[in-house]
């Protein structure tokens, strides 16, 4: 059979096959998200999550050696405080659980990136995502609680914020107060793109964050939709978002491929809790082979267009990359 083109020819050994690859893993653009509480000598595994724990800011310290040894060194706070109220308040302490915990990081890990998830949800007494008005989610108000907590976290030393609410308008908000603070080279990176998600069970489980009554429909997407995804990006990007999140990731790669498109910031991708429980399961019932199906998982999140990863993921993934199973 006379054939020109053979497709296959590129595919012969590991050494072409890694020359002519299209889609490149990084362990610079990996970001791991943790979770700290209040407490001492705390390192406490989350049954939803085997193998990812909560950490006291005593803790925290072992994770990201182990994150440092690996070569990730972008991680983001999540925090679980003692204390919750109607408000939150506890977001916006100088002394909450987060500020605390990135006093202690900045000053034993110079070399990492911190980022912070900006929410009320963790630290409201309701488990919604702002101040309440009866039942509904009062968005103007909420937008000056958001920002205050933006400016404690950048004040602590984070690097970068991240606002995971959903309040419309809070990216402008966290932008005009950390400017008006001096913070104007702080950059913002905006879950934009997050759907009202199933894939979110382990997580809430984690940061005791589920909402006590209803739902979070009426501020995260509905997941029918995916031109709504394109408006929420370019808005955000319009009132000063850095970097745009898509958030879930596995089901959701068409809306990275999209915002991809659409913007001209970087994307990140966030994959979350759900994502890594049904591996961790189907791979304990012997079902599939956990690395290679994170590896699977993770470049197809790059193949889609994501330039940043986050992932609970992230130290296996950078091995992978130091073996050259990945990258």
């Amino acid at each position: 059979m006379e054939l020109i083109k053979r497709p296959r020819r590129l595919r012969g050994s590991e050494v072409l096959r890694k020359m002519v690859r299209e889609t490149r893993v990084d362990k610079a653009s990996l970001i791991y998200p943790m979770f700290v509480k209040e407490g001492s000598g705390i390192i406490e595994e989350i049954p939803t999550m085997p193998g990812q724990y909560r950490y006291s800011v005593d803790t925290c310290g072992e994770i990201l050696l182990k994150l440092q040894d690996r070569g990730v060194n972008n991680v983001m706070f999540f925090g679980i405080p003692d204390h919750k109220d109607e408000v939150g308040s506890g977001a916006y302490d100088p002394d909450g659980i987060v500020q605390k915990a990135l006093r202690k990081a900045r000053k034993d890990f110079p070399g990492m990136y911190l980022i912070t998830d900006v929410c009320m949800c963790e630290y409201t007494s309701h488990g919604h995502c702002g101040v309440l008005c009866g039942e509904y989610v009062d968005n103007d108000r909420t937008l000056e609680l958001l920002a205050k907590t933006a400016l404690s976290h950048v004040e602590a030393g984070a690097d970068m914020v991240a606002p995971s609410d959903m309040m419309d308008g809070r990216v402008l908000a966290i932008r005009k107060c950390l400017d008006e603070a001096g913070h104007v080279t702080t950059p913002i990176m905006s879950y934009a793109v997050k759907y009202a998600s199933a894939f979110y069970g382990p997580f809430r489980d984690a940061a005791g964050s589920a909402p006590a009554f209803g739902d979070r429909k009426s501020y995260q997407m509905d997941f029918h939709n995916s031109r709504e995804g394109i408006k929420e990006a370019l808005m955000d990007v319009e009132e000063g978002a850095d970097i745009i999140m898509v958030k879930p990731a596995m089901s959701y790669l068409d809306m990275v491929a999209k915002v991809k498109e659409a913007v001209k910031v970087p994307v990140a991708a966030y994959s979350v809790s759900g994502e890594y429980a049904m591996v961790k399961a189907g791979a304990s019932l012997g079902y599939i082979e956990e690395d290679r199906i994170v590896a699977e998982m993770a470049a197809s999140v790059y193949r889609a267009g994501c330039d940043i990863y986050l992932t609970y993921f992230a130290p296996e993934i950078a091995r992978m990359i130091d073996e050259g199973r990945i990258g």
